[in-house]
């Protein structure tokens, strides 16, 4: 499997980043459209930045870092592209480009007892509590 990791996700990215978003197991959203291709564009080129991963020139996960909130906005990897390291080097790129930025703490939450909830606790975050939501928040600092 070739894979190759782009900078900055492209405003033409936004229909596959949202066709990743919808197709994921975990984190679901329960409405589909409460996260707009407007919300990806804001996030992407005025409140953070993105990456995606393409396989083949197909894009198969994304990871978008939000500078204004120091907060971990989306981290998605189709499923049948899980457990091959996606996820880890999209993360690992957004969190040294967030604190590469002047960060020195940034946060994310999901839900608890998800395989997102092992893969930041193997990524080095701390729980710091629960959301008024339900979700685990997670810390992690410089």
């Amino acid at each position: 499997m070739i894979i190759h990791l782009i900078g900055t996700a492209r405003e033409s990215d936004i229909p596959a980043i949202q066709m990743v978003r919808n197709a994921v197991r975990e984190n679901r959203l329960s409405d589909p459209s409460r996260v707009t291709d407007q919300d990806v564009k804001t996030f992407l080129f005025d409140r953070g930045k993105g990456w995606v991963a393409l396989v083949e020139n197909n894009v198969v996960g994304f990871a978008i870092g939000d500078l204004q909130d120091a907060n971990i906005w989306a981290l998605f990897v189709l499923p049948e592209y899980e457990g091959n390291g996606i996820g880890r080097a999209l993360h690992d790129r957004m969190v040294d480009w967030m604190f590469d930025q002047g960060l020195d703490s940034i946060w994310l939450s999901t839900d608890p007892g998800t395989r997102a909830e092992t893969f930041y606790l193997r990524a080095g975050w701390q729980e710091t509590g629960i959301t008024p939501s339900g979700e685990i928040r997670f810390e992690r600092r410089m």
